[in-house]
């Protein structure tokens, strides 16, 4: 087993996992639901997956080449309420999502110790791809609460339920006896 390659398959499915986070919220959004907001200084979901995007972009595109915050990246206007429609929004988001994950997939194990460049400070590759699993991972547990805040009681719930731990443990612990008798009953 080689650890490099392992830390890369698990941390895309472990990217992959924080945006089916959002991709879920965003799916119980209504087009107006997208725009809501707190309060003047919160951000809305739109205004989130925008900034999500345009650094996924910028820090994702030529990532062992070039510096990860690129020229033509403005992040102060990242900030600004523009996206039109639930479809756009949903545009942006995949594009930067796809940037990550195609970038990500085209690493190698021997890329993990280079050094890259965000805002000219020097990052391993394993440094900046956790740096960034914390920032997308942050936001995304926004978008989550502001989904929560919008629907409340209509919300859909993205893990185990409130009140249904144990009957989830249950269910889980019978799945798992379940695959070791088959694995048993069919050895390879």
């Amino acid at each position: 087993m080689n650890i490099g390659t392992e830390y890369l398959k698990i941390v895309i499915e472990r990217f992959k996992s924080v945006k089916s986070l959002g991709d879920k919220t965003i799916n119980q959004l209504s087009e107006e639901e997208i725009y809501w907001t707190y309060n003047d200084e919160s951000n809305s979901v739109a205004i989130i997956v925008k900034h999500l995007s345009g650094n996924m972009v910028s820090r994702w595109t030529d990532f062992l080449t070039s510096d990860g915050e690129k020229e033509y990246r403005n992040r102060d206007e990242e900030f600004l309420d523009v996206i039109s429609s639930k479809s756009e929004l949903t545009v942006v988001w995949e594009k930067g999502w796809q940037t990550l994950i195609d970038t990500l997939t085209d690493l190698s194990e021997q890329d993990l110790l280079k050094n890259i460049y965000i805002r000219g400070e020097a990052h391993l590759v394993l440094e900046a791809i956790e740096r960034q699993m914390a920032h997308y991972s942050y936001h995304v547990g926004q978008i989550v609460y502001i989904g929560k805040q919008v629907k409340n009681n209509g919300w859909e719930s993205l893990s185990i339920p409130k009140g249904k731990s144990e009957e989830y443990l249950k269910r889980m612990l019978d799945n798992h006896r379940e695959q070791t008798i088959k694995e048993e009953d069919n050895p390879v």
